[in-house]
C-alpha cells in the first residue's frame, strides 16, 4: 500500500523538492496558496511516475486545515508522513520598527498555523507516523527580531512535541537544511550571490536519505 506524505508548504523551494523526491515512494497531499504552483509540482511529480492530492489552501485558516485533515482521514484513515515547510517571511526591520500587521502575519503563519496543525495532524499520524520540521535559526542577528523570534517559537513547539513523543509516538524531527535560493532567502539577501547556495532538490534527498535523519 503506497505511503502518504502530508508537505505544507509545497508550492516551491524545500516544499517541491521534498514532494518531488518523495513522490515514488508516497502519495503526495500538497498544501499551498498558489494554486499554479501546486499545478506545476502536480505536473512534474506525475512525470516520475507519482501521485498527489493538490489542496490550495492558506495553514492559517484552522477550518480549512480541520476539513483537509477529516479529509485525509476519510480517504486514507491515517497519515504516514508530516512535513511542514510553510513559513511567512516578514520583510526584515530594526526591533523597534517592526509593523505590527507583519508581527500578526508572523505569528498566525509561523505559530498559530503550526499549533493548530499539530493538534489536527497528530490524531492521524498515531504512534508510527513522522513529523518533519525545519529550523532556520537568525535568532539574534540583527534586523531578523519578527522573522527569528516567529521561527524559534515554531520551532520550540516542534522539539517540545519531539520530547513528549519521543516514547509514544510520533517520531518528531527538527532539521536544519542548508541555506538555498528560495523566495524567502531572496527577500531577506537580495543582490546575494545565489550560486554559492545549496539546491533544494539535492538538500531534500540528502535530507530524506539520511535513515537516522539526526536531529
Amino acid at each position: 500500500m503506497t505511503k502518504t506524505a502530508l508537505i505544507t508548504g509545497a508550492s516551491r523551494g524545500l516544499g517541491a523538492a521534498l514532494a518531488e523526491a518523495l513522490a515514488p515512494t508516497h502519495h503526495i497531499i500538497a498544501v499551498a496558496r498558489t494554486t499554479g504552483g501546486l499545478e506545476e509540482l502536480d505536473d512534474r511529480i506525475q512525470a516520475k511516475g507519482g501521485s498527489a492530492t493538490l489542496a490550495p489552501m492558506d495553514v492559517t485558516n484552522p477550518e480549512a486545515m480541520a476539513t483537509l485533515c477529516r479529509g485525509i482521514f476519510d480517504r486514507w484513515g491515517a497519515l504516514d508522513l508530516w512535513l511542514h515547510t510553510a513559513i511567512h517571511a516578514a520583510p526584515l526591520a530594526p526591533a523597534d520598527h517592526i509593523d505590527s500587521k507583519d508581527m500578526a502575519k508572523s505569528v498566525a503563519g509561523n505559530v498559530t498555523a503550526t499549533a493548530t496543525l499539530i493538534t489536527y495532524v497528530a490524531p492521524l499520524l498515531g504512534q508510527s507516523g513522522e513529523v518533519v520540521f525545519f529550523d532556520d535559526p537568525h535568532v539574534g542577528q540583527k534586523f531578523f527580531g519578527c522573522y527569528a523570534s516567529t521561527k524559534s517559537a515554531q520551532i520550540a513547539l516542534a522539539r517540545a512535541w519531539a520530547a513528549e513523543a519521543e516514547k509514544i509516538g510520533p517520531k518528531v524531527h527538527v532539521l536544519t537544511p542548508k541555506p538555498m535560493p528560495t523566495a524567502t532567502r531572496a527577500r531577506f539577501f537580495p543582490g546575494e550571490d545565489r550560486s554559492t547556495l545549496a539546491d533544494p532538490h539535492d538538500q531534500a534527498a540528502a535530507l530524506w536519505r539520511n535513515s537516522d535523519r539526526t536531529d
